[in-house]
């Protein structure tokens, strides 16, 4: 049955809130059930591989998946913005048009391309404490390694790949398109330009299988939330002993229940006894680095004043320097007070003149004024 008449969730039989990974398992299940090479001369197998591969070319993009989800299979189609561009194009792209018009200047004339394995993506979270002094780890990340039996050929050990005689090896075959000679994929290779006679019992001929491996990660000092570390040949192994492609991890700094974070700057408020607010003196607060840091605390400070502390906060991403601590004062009020303490408030008090509070004492002024005494 066409691709274009079945849901493509139900075709590769995952619900439509499926992750990626289980789009991805589910298709390679069925790729390996349905694989031409496993079925010679079964057009209904060929078909379904078809059907399939066109479903999880969808679903697995981001951007394609979200146009399907609205639209369907309408977001494909002419008028629907998904043009040449979606999963049902029958021509490839102008790439391959002026590569048939105009010759090998843009790239054509040879054997059919290694397609490089894909990307993947690994979200980590880490300590505020670790993106400080950054750490050694250790990660698992299931993914597409290149099969050990058949050396990643896919072809069974002993056995080997032949060239694909219907396209000579190209992976491609040409067709008249009115003025137009048009390039599609090889339907006999399927655009791999060779051809496995006997697949590899355990990979199924995609030369390749799911392993769960353990992944050595260097975590630098200085990194924060959106810090891309990329791990180079470790993400899917290549179709047939293509190259593999890249691992990226993504940080995630965790929030810390003392220190708030912008960029290289730390913040952190501080609550203070009236006492040291009106007479001033000095507090220490341990830092991510192991240090104490004495904050001196000027006579007359008010509640949201912050005194900064230059180079006492995060370092620099792959630089020397560090950023600055920021404290913020909140002036606390003591709530339970001894008779002594009580009688000595209430002598400070009968001293007051209203100078010693500046700020409290012009906004009764501005009341007074504004409503006439």
């Amino acid at each position: 049955m066409p691709a274009t008449e079945v849901d493509f969730y139900e075709l590769l039989g995952v619900e439509r809130t499926a992750d990626g990974a289980t789009i991805k398992s589910a298709y390679r299940k069925l790729a390996m059930q349905c694989h031409p090479d496993r079925n010679p001369g079964c057009a209904d197998s060929e078909a379904r591989f078809k059907a399939i591969s066109v479903a999880y070319d969808c679903l697995k993009d981001p951007q394609k998946r979200a146009a399907y989800d609205q639209y369907g299979h309408a977001a494909f189609t002419q008028g629907m913005g998904g043009g040449r561009g979606g999963p049902q194009a029958d021509f490839g792209d102008l790439g391959d048009i002026f590569e048939t018009i105009f010759g090998s200047a843009f790239g054509g004339g040879g054997r059919a391309k290694a397609r490089r394995g894909a990307d993947l993506r690994y979200d980590m979270q880490v300590s505020l404490e670790d993106a400080f002094h950054g750490k050694d780890t250790e990660i698992k990340v299931e993914v597409s390694v290149s099969c050990d039996p058949c050396s990643g050929s896919g072809a069974a050990p002993g056995t080997s790949r032949r060239r694909c005689e219907l396209c000579g090896g190209h992976g491609k075959v040409r067709a008249q398109q009115g003025f137009f000679v048009i390039e599609k994929p090889c339907p006999s290779c399927h655009g791999r330009g060779e051809v496995i006679e006997q697949p590899c019992r355990a990979c199924g001929g995609e030369g390749r299988v799911d392993k769960v491996q353990s992944l050595a990660v260097e975590i630098p000092p200085g990194v924060d939330n959106g810090t891309r570390i990329r791990l180079s040949g470790k993400g899917e192994a290549g179709p047939m002993g293509s190259p593999p492609g890249d691992l990226y991890i993504f940080i995630h700094v965790e929030q810390h229940s003392v220190f708030q974070r912008e960029g290289t700057t730390l913040f952190t408020r501080v609550p203070v006894s009236f006492t040291t607010a009106a007479l001033g003196g000095t507090i220490e607060i341990p830092g991510l680095d192991g240090e104490t840091h004495s904050i001196d605390i000027p006579a007359g400070i008010q509640s949201g004043k912050q005194l900064r502390k230059r180079g006492a906060g995060m370092p620099v991403l792959q630089g020397r320097s560090r950023g600055d601590l920021v404290t913020e004062i909140a002036v606390e009020t003591p709530t339970k007070l001894t008779a002594r303490q009580k009688e000595l408030l209430c002598e400070f008090r009968e001293t007051e003149t209203g100078e010693e509070c500046p700020e409290s004492q012009g906004f009764f002024a501005k009341l007074k004024g504004a409503f006439g005494g």
